[in-house]
């Protein structure tokens, strides 16, 4: 016979400083693509659109979905990015708040 119990309240305890690391971590990524996006775009900006080689609405909507791959693709290949470096600026600062910070209390058992 099989017996099946609850695993609610099993959970290990999550590090504080670990988590918020890691949130920090995923906040500086997503800025860098943004920068990065920004940064294609305000390269594109300076192209001339006028001419022949202009393709309009077409081009505009392309040329924004290919900036949108590139800055997803091309922070992952930098070894020493914008990202790292605000991780190690601001790491100090998130672990001593993630030290100060209350921790939830289990009353379940």
């Amino acid at each position: 016979m099989i017996r099946v119990t609850s695993t609610t309240g099993t959970t290990p305890p999550v590090d504080p400083q670990a988590k918020a690391i890691a949130r920090l971590t995923k906040t500086a990524k997503q800025f860098e693509g943004v920068f990065v996006q920004q940064l294609f775009k305000a390269m594109r900006d300076t192209v001339p659109q006028d001419g022949l080689t202009s393709g309009g609405a077409g081009e505009d909507m392309f040329t924004g979905m290919l900036d949108q791959n590139l800055s997803d693709k091309l922070p992952q290949q930098w070894k020493h990015g914008p990202a790292e470096a605000m991780v190690a600026h601001f790491r100090a600062q998130v672990t001593a708040q993630a030290d100060s910070s209350p921790t939830p209390v289990d009353f379940r058992r």
